[in-house]
This record gives C-alpha cells, sequence and structure tokens, in this order.
C-alpha cells in the first residue's frame, strides 16, 4: 500500500492562513507522502475546474499523483436528476485533475422537506438509483466512482454493503473510512471486514472517544449514539488502526490509503506523525 494525504487534513492551516490548495501538494511531498487527495472545498464551479488544471500540472511536475477527488452529494435532500447532473459536472473535473477515482456522499438522512428519513430501507432505491446513473457516466470517462462510510446516515457497514449491493455496478465501489464507523457506534475492525471485499479506496482515521454521558469538551462532538469523539493522530487514537490495514491487505487491498486528520494538534504535526505510524503499521501487516 502507498500513502496519500488528504487535502482535508490541511484545513487546519488554509484556514488560518499558513497554506492554500496550490500549497497541498508540496508540503505532503515534503513531509514524505506518495499522493495527494483533494477534497472539493467552498470553489464555485468555475474556479474548481481552473484550481484542478493547475494541480494536474503541478501533480506531473512534482510526481505526486492525484489518487482521488472527494465530493459531497445528497440524493434524498434533493432532487436527483438534479444531483446526477450536478456529479456529472464533478466527475468531469475528476478528469482535469487527472485522477481516476471520485468520491461522492450517499444522502444525509433528510428528504426533500426537510424531515428525517425513518428508515435506510425506505431511501436505498433512490440512492442506488443516483450512484448508478452517476457511475455509468463515470465509466464513459474512466473515472471509478464511490462511496464511503460517512455522514451518520450511511455510515453503518451493513448500510453502505446494501448501497453497493443494490448499485451492483463494476465501476462503483467503496472508499473504506478505517474510523468513521465509531461515528455509527460500530466497532471499525468488524466494519472493516464488511468493506473490505468492496474497497476501491481507503482512509486511514483516528478517534479519541469516551462513554455516552461524559462531557464532549470543545473541538469534540458526538458518535449517533452520544458517545463523545475527538480527531485524533493516527496510530494515536483508539481506532485499532493496525488491525484494520491488515484486513484490507488481507482481503486484497493493495491500493492507497489516504490519511485523514483532523484533531487539534497543528495539523503539520498530526500527519508526520500518523505517516510513521502508519506506515509502520503497512510494514507490519
Amino acid at each position: 500500500m502507498k500513502v496519500a494525504a488528504s487535502s482535508y487534513s490541511f484545513s487546519q492551516a488554509m484556514r488560518d492562513g499558513r497554506m492554500t490548495m496550490l500549497d497541498v501538494l508540496p508540503k505532503a511531498k515534503e513531509l514524505g507522502f506518495d499522493g495527494v487527495e483533494i477534497v472539493r472545498g467552498n470553489q464555485s464551479d468555475e474556479e474548481m475546474r481552473a484550481l484542478a488544471k493547475e494541480l494536474n500540472r503541478q501533480s506531473k511536475e512534482l510526481d505526486m499523483p492525484i489518487v482521488a477527488y472527494l465530493v459531497g452529494a445528497d440524493f434524498t435532500a434533493k432532487d436527483v436528476d438534479a444531483e446526477v447532473e450536478r456529479l456529472k459536472g464533478e466527475v468531469e473535473i475528476a478528469v482535469l485533475l487527472g485522477t481516476d477515482k471520485m468520491r461522492h456522499d450517499t444522502s444525509g438522512g433528510m428528504d426533500q422537506q426537510g424531515q428525517p428519513i425513518a428508515r435506510f430501507e425506505d431511501a436505498l432505491e433512490r440512492i442506488a438509483d443516483g450512484c448508478r446513473r452517476v457511475t455509468e457516466y463515470a465509466a464513459g470517462l474512466g473515472v471509478h466512482t464511490m462511496s464511503e462510510n460517512h455522514g451518520f446516515f450511511a455510515q453503518d457497514s451493513h448500510r453502505v454493503k446494501a448501497i453497493m449491493d443494490t448499485v451492483g455496478h463494476k465501476n462503483y465501489g467503496w472508499l473504506v473510512d478505517i474510523g468513521n464507523f465509531l461515528c455509527a457506534d460500530e466497532d471499525p475492525a468488524s466494519a472493516v471486514k464488511v468493506g473490505a471485499p468492496y474497497a476501491v479506496h481507503a482512509h486511514a482515521k483516528d478517534f479519541h472517544v469516551k462513554n455516552v454521558g461524559e462531557e464532549a469538551p470543545e473541538g469534540w462532538f458526538k458518535s449517533r449514539g452520544g458517545k463523545p469523539l475527538c480527531g485524533a493522530i493516527v496510530g494515536e487514537g483508539q481506532v485499532p488502526v493496525a488491525e484494520c490495514v491488515k484486513l484490507l491487505k488481507d482481503a486484497g487491498y493493495d491500493g492507497f490509503i489516504s490519511l485523514e486528520f483532523e484533531g487539534l494538534e497543528d495539523c503539520i504535526e498530526g500527519l508526520s506523525k500518523g505517516l510513521a505510524n502508519l506506515r509502520r503499521f503497512i510494514a507490519q501487516a
């Protein structure tokens, strides 16, 4: 496995003005990463297309591949036809970036009227229809689409597996985020066993975890079941990262694994320490 840095991991430095998106690839190379994934920010489509071309040029110049492009999506709170058309445009941006993988989300668990969807099963066909139509378009452009266990509603392994099986398209797969399962109060190792056969990309992420009822200080958030969580340096939290990496490897996954850091420490420190830990886990797997 090779290790990429997610541009999301540099959010802290971009917020405080130390970096811009165009600093991500050079800094990731300096830190020792093998590639970068780009997470869409709040740029306009015109701005993102121009940025994608510049990042592609930079990627070639630095010999730092852009391994994936990550964007948001919601097939339940938004009109499916409109969302499919919007995501086709994002696929075209992935092509401009020079990457062959694009992650899009599936649902935030709300309907078009802003009301919570009571049952995942009620939304499944609608979600799968949107995902299938996007990946059919993407296949023609050489881009493999994927969705992540992400966003609370479609975060449990059995729910994401249901989406994978219902879409049933060879161009559509799973971005397995080993840490995100904790947001749905699921054991990461057990969940990775479910996701590993579908993996086309992976995220290494770690969290500190408290029990339900304990205080959630500033910078912490709560899982779906109420457990306080806080981002951690990969290898320093309570996610069994080494075990999860081995489970992915044993299932035959040998692609990039992107390091996501969202802790309270300085992001450069978090990335540097996390990379050292993750490389050790990969070597031992």
